[in-house]
């Protein structure tokens, strides 16, 4: 059983693990980020979007792992349900594919 499956954009065939985030960090782009929103359900990335997104990567690159919902709401400044609302499958989630960070640590 393979341990990745394939996103097929703009003639590239992109790796994901079986829970549909990047295996290669390198495949993000702002371009492909939209693409993966809109999978998540989001039509479209608004200020509001791009400010959790550009903050997960931040986080990332200086911890090497993903923050919690929580901390999301704390250092972003949105509540937890306006996360919920930006991002329908979860701010950790939801939020970290379409940042194309690795599954979050006790992410389900």
């Amino acid at each position: 059983m393979s341990e990745e499956t394939f996103l097929v954009w703009k003639g590239k065939q992109i790796a994901l693990t079986p829970y549909g985030f990047l295996i290669d960090a390198e495949d993000w782009s702002k371009e492909l980020a939209q693409h993966l929103a809109v999978l998540e359900q989001v039509p479209e990335l608004s200020e509001e979007h791009w400010h959790v997104i550009l903050y997960l990567r931040d986080y990332y690159r200086q911890f090497k792992v993903a923050p919690m919902g929580r901390r999301i709401a704390k250092d972003t400044g949105l509540s937890l349900e306006r996360l919920k609302e930006l991002f329908p499958s979860g701010p950790a989630r939801g939020a970290c594919r379409i940042a194309g960070l690795p599954k979050p640590v006790g992410c389900f």
